[in-house]
């Protein structure tokens, strides 16, 4: 009887515990006349015509990178996964490079939401 109540238990705790995967996807695009990038992740939200994608601190200003790897390592402080990366030629000679992440969460630290809602 122990046993079963020790499991009965335990079931609602190992269902909340269950990990769920988030992807993004950051693309870097060279800056005209300079060696600096721009960034822009997705996250999978509704996009507008006129939104801006980049990635924004606390105080919801862009946060400005210096080169892909440091917008690389910015993505590792956030504990996002490098899944696949590549670029893709625009005919010049500078390239767009495309990054997919992903994160790991529990399902309980992800609040239900509705398509299109920011998160």
């Amino acid at each position: 009887m122990k046993k079963s109540l020790f499991l009965l238990f335990l079931a609602p705790q190992s269902l909340l515990a269950q990990k769920m995967e988030r992807y993004c996807e950051m693309v870097a695009t060279p800056r005209l006349m300079s060696s600096k990038v721009t960034i822009s992740v997705d996250f999978g939200d509704e996009a507008g015509l006129f939104r801006d994608r980049r990635i924004k601190d606390d105080d919801g200003k862009a946060v400005k990178f210096n080169t892909l790897i440091d917008a690389m390592n910015y993505m590792g402080s956030q504990n996002w996964k490098l899944v696949n990366a590549f670029p893709i030629s625009n005919g010049s000679t500078s390239s767009v490079y495309h990054f997919y992440f992903k994160k790991e969460y529990d399902a309980s630290e992800l609040a239900p939401q509705t398509p299109g809602e920011n998160k």
